[in-house]
């Protein structure tokens, strides 16, 4: 299979990665942070340089770098962890379910109401929705940074000031954008969550949450964390306040050197690869006839994803019959339904397509021509 669903997971992964991850299961196989052995001790050593180079990568301090299951995992942390009793909470018509099923949990359970403020094709425009939606009780803007289906990036820097300004915490989803476009905690967010099995190219199992420390974020887990043993309240110092239990030690190892990667090849020669890919896809699916694609000429910015559809098909039926002539590409509402529904693409959907930095142009050549094969026999 040629996998064009880098979105969801990417593949294959990095040598340095697959390295680190069987180095940490041969190596590391203490508990880090729970034992004065020399194998918890070097253990704890390799965790906390994975956690440095997170750090690093995002402009954070490394106790404020927390290792998550996944990006789901972190925002739900954050949103649930910085919400207080009776707050208003705004987020965007283009959000992933990852933040709008958090949001709206909290909105049926009485503890919060929330706002959703429509993304434009003008930036000025977009930002304009969110500023009249604030209210005396905002205390949350929770948007991500760069649509999992059209790839349109928000004004993400604007609304971060917006947020400043008016004493609000930025919860940035950053599933998409990490690893792809430069994104630093200086621009603006708060609280950054991401996936660390995307776009970082660590494995499945990864996320992070990197905070500035401006807003307390309240454990929404706890339990074992190495540190104040003796007390029955969870730490009150990051990152044990939330990393309750043992984290995912080979997966936070091997993401600190997907992320030693990403430096290594730079993070702007990754963007000009896969973006070239796209608009090399976006040209020739424009010539063909019964072919829709998703993009937006208002719009400037976006991340390296295309989403399109194949007249007389659903989005499920083009995907399965791609998957059967070897390319992986995901159909449907890929967990998005807000920004479907913007879109106009509900109840079907899209076909998306998202390369990796391994991605090559004759695998897309040959997606090119599959889909006209498919295409032309449809009209």
């Amino acid at each position: 299979m040629i996998n064009f669903d880098n979105s969801a997971t990417s593949f294959p992964k990095p040598a340095a990665v697959k390295k680190a991850f069987i180095s940490a299961l041969t190596h590391y196989g203490g508990n880090p942070g729970r034992s004065g052995h020399m194998l918890s001790i070097k253990t704890a050593e390799a965790v906390y340089s994975a956690r440095t180079a997170a750090a690093e990568f995002f402009g954070a301090e490394p106790d404020n770098t927390v290792f998550a299951l996944n990006c789901t995992h972190a925002l739900n942390m954050a949103i649930k962890g910085t919400a207080s009793e009776g707050c208003h909470i705004i987020i965007s018509s283009l959000e992933h379910n990852s933040v709008l099923r958090p949001v709206h949990a909290l909105f049926k359970q009485g503890k919060c109401t929330y706002s959703i403020a429509k993304v434009c094709g003008n930036d000025s425009d977009t930002l304009e929705n969110f500023r009249k939606l604030i209210t005396p009780k905002t205390k949350i803007i929770a948007c991500t940074l760069g649509s999992n289906v059209t790839g349109q990036i928000l004004p993400y820097r604007a609304i971060g000031e917006l947020c400043k300004n008016k004493g609000i915490c930025f919860i940035a989803d950053g599933a998409q954008a990490c690893g792809v476009i430069p994104i630093k905690l200086s621009d603006g967010i708060n609280i950054l969550c991401t996936a660390g099995h995307k776009s970082l190219y660590g494995p499945s199992g990864t996320g992070l949450l990197v905070t500035d420390g401006k807003f307390d974020i309240s454990p929404i887990a706890e339990g074992g964390t190495g540190s104040l043993s003796m007390e029955p309240d969870q730490p009150d110092i990051l990152p044990d306040k939330l990393e309750a239990g043992t984290i995912n030690t080979a997966g936070a190892i091997a993401l600190g050197a997907g992320i030693g990667f990403i430096n290594k090849l730079g993070i702007e020669n990754i963007y000009e690869h896969e973006n070239r890919l796209c608009e090399k896809l976006i040209r020739a699916l424009k010539t063909m006839r019964g072919v829709t694609v998703y993009r937006d000429a208002k719009v400037n910015n976006y991340l390296p994803i295309v989403s399109f559809n194949i007249h007389g098909l659903t989005a499920n039926e083009a995907a399965a019959i791609l998957s059967d002539m070897g390319f992986a590409l995901r159909g449907g509402l890929h967990c998005s339904g807000l920004a479907h529904t913007s879109l106009g693409t509900v109840p079907d959907g899209t076909v998306r397509f998202s390369p990796s930095v391994f991605s090559t142009e004759s695998e897309t050549n040959a997606l090119i021509y599959s889909i006209k094969k498919i295409s032309s026999k449809l009209q």
